[in-house]
């Protein structure tokens, strides 16, 4: 056997590289973690978690407006953006710290470099200006936020990244982009007080979702105040001495202090050396894996954004356990894919798990649909006109529930749990059979007792 400096070499330090180093090296292998930045990649550094701060920063102007319906008297409310900001990037250096500390204590060696790949064994330390080599290597670089090619005036604009250490918080914003991160960033600057405009090029907001969870999530920003734009996108964009304008394709023009892209995010397997070593990308530019995350060379595996399957920080760790078990433990294992549940932290936050109605009905499938619209309990006291939807996906011929969808406040809390009896494939009778916790807004899951029937549409059709 061929004498490695490392059994691991794992260049990527987010969250499912620093896992999978982490337990090989418990497991007794010699493992190193390249990165160039900071330890925690996307999730710490530059999303879920800075992403969450803000969305927490912005839901107290909501949570005033309730207060004063409660008889509190509430004084003069100012935001201090820069105080925030401080205070964030302590937050997150502290949690960075403790990625760094549990790589240390597991035994595994952080190298703070640039790492690229040689060969299938040969990984050079561009900082380092030296090369180490390894038996198995692991790809865990994540993926990076994109701008438009070709749009005049694109350099104008700003993505995720940047939009986390603004100097000063804008009085007007445009945030262009239908998915997760459009939408989450549309609510944390409104709720922040900053005239808000939402625009995307599509036919409604948060492709991929539940058709009546689009609706009913783009009608409740608007309710809020933001401005949702669908249908349209860039043509280009103009600097001038006031701000920002962006010109659309409809023929209007729209000024802004900032425009913020979140239009998609890229693999980063930009100058890696994947090639050279013989590493497979898809069409997406994406690294290639089969179900146990191993690339089209038998020693590289990839984990996470990187392999563009499900972005999401929890995936990341699960492909990264399943590959710790595989390739170092004999024990082959591979994540299984479906029946994984999503939040959007929009304002109301979204909670979703299974199948949409359409993809159940697909191939022509029959399905009962259970929905419900209310006011929630907590909004009715002093008038709100905010809206809760909830609805359940069941599959007729078998009971079994297909999918459970929440727009609302606590939506991702209802939804971690909602997701444990879906993915053990419960029946709706089995649902409706757990008594229902009250005065809460998760019992009307349980207490929906006859199917929604659209007009036009027979029951289970």
């Amino acid at each position: 056997m061929a004498d490695f400096d490392y059994d691991l070499f794992v260049i990527g330090a987010g969250s499912g590289g620093v896992r999978a180093a982490r337990l090989a090296a418990l497991g007794g292998a010699r493992v190193a973690v390249a990165e160039e930045y900071r330890v925690g990649g996307t999730c710490v550094v530059r999303g879920c978690i800075p992403k969450k701060f803000m969305v927490y920063a912005a839901e107290f102007a909501q949570a005033f407006k309730t207060a004063r319906g409660y008889g509190w008297t509430i004084g003069e409310t100012s935001f201090d953006w820069p105080a925030f900001l401080r205070a964030k990037d302590i937050e997150i250096a502290r949690l960075s710290g403790i990625y760094v500390r549990n790589l240390e204590n597991a035994g595994a060696e952080l190298i703070h470099s640039r790492a690229e790949l040689v060969d299938a064994h040969t990984i050079r330390l561009v900082g380092q200006d030296r090369t180490v080599t390894a038996d198995t290597v692991l790809i865990a670089t994540g993926g990076w936020p994109t701008l438009p090619p070709g749009v005049p005036g694109i350099e104008h604009a700003i993505t995720s990244n940047e939009a986390f250490h603004l100097p000063e918080l804008p009085r007007r914003v445009l945030v262009v982009g239908g998915g997760y991160i459009a939408v989450e960033f549309a609510g944390i600057f409104n709720g922040l007080g900053v005239e808000t405009t939402l625009l995307y090029r599509g036919p409604n907001i948060l492709r991929g979702f539940d058709d009546d969870v689009r609706t009913h999530l783009a009608g409740e920003l608007e309710r809020r105040g933001i401005t949702v734009i669908l249908g349209c996108q860039h043509e280009r964009l103009e600097r001038t001495e006031t701000g920002v304008v962006s010109h659309l394709s409809s023929g209007h023009s729209v000024e802004t202090d900032q425009v913020m892209f979140a239009t998609g995010r890229a693999p980063n397997t930009a100058g890696l050396g994947l090639e050279a070593a013989g590493v497979t990308l898809n069409a997406a530019g994406a690294v290639a894996v089969d179900k146990f995350s191993r690339t089209s060379v038998a020693n590289i595996w990839a984990v996470g954004d990187v392999t563009d399957r499900i972005n999401l920080t929890p995936v990341a760790i699960r492909e990264a356990v399943a590959f710790v078990e595989t390739a170092f433990r004999d024990n082959p294992q591979s994540f299984d894919h479906q029946h994984v549940a999503s939040a959007v932290f929009s304002q109301p936050p979204v909670g979703s798990v299974g199948l949409t109605e359409a993809e159940a009905r697909h191939g022509g499938r029959r399905v009962d649909v259970y929905k419900s619209v209310f006011r929630p309990m907590k909004g009715t006291f002093y008038g709100g006109e905010e809206r809760t939807l909830m609805k359940l996906v069941v599959e007729q011929a078998s009971g079994r529930i297909l999918g459970c969808h929440v727009v609302g406040p606590d939506a991702p809390e209802i939804i971690q749990m909602a997701a444990i009896p879906i993915r053990m494939g419960v029946t709706k009778a089995q649902w409706d059979a757990t008594c229902a916790v009250h005065p809460t807004a998760a019992e009307e899951l349980v207490t929906m007792r006859e199917p929604w029937i659209p007009a036009g549409l027979s029951q289970g059709g």
